[in-house]
């Protein structure tokens, strides 16, 4: 098993309250259809969610990626996720838990401009 998998396992089993709130909306093709995986290795990343059918990675930014570090990194994975054809977009925990049918409005506008 590599390392990157090992990593998405325990990620599934720490997801934070934010990420379980969304997947809540995610999983099981209940957003029109899409199929979602949650903490995905994509390469070297391991990505919060991904719909491999519509290239679309979404990230939830919490306190992980408001330090120094993660506002250095997150560009950089992101253009190299770009790359491979994926659009990353970016919902702050804040949004998911106050309003979580606006972030899912918001996947499923990427979801169909990215199909466009």
């Amino acid at each position: 098993m590599s390392l990157e998998t090992k990593k998405g396992r325990e990620l599934r089993k720490n997801m934070t309250r934010s990420e379980r709130l969304l997947w809540s909306q995610l999983r099981s093709k209940r957003l029109e259809g899409y199929k979602f995986r949650r903490q995905q290795p994509i390469g070297p990343h391991i990505v919060d969610f991904v719909c491999m059918r519509g290239k679309l990675v979404v990230e939830v930014d919490g306190d992980s990626h408001n330090g120094r570090r993660g506002h250095r990194s997150d560009p950089v994975r992101d253009e190299w996720l770009a790359g491979f054809g994926y659009r990353v977009i970016r919902v702050a925990a804040e949004e998911v838990e106050g309003n979580v049918q606006g972030a899912v409005s918001r996947i499923l506008e990427a979801l169909e401009e990215q199909r466009a």
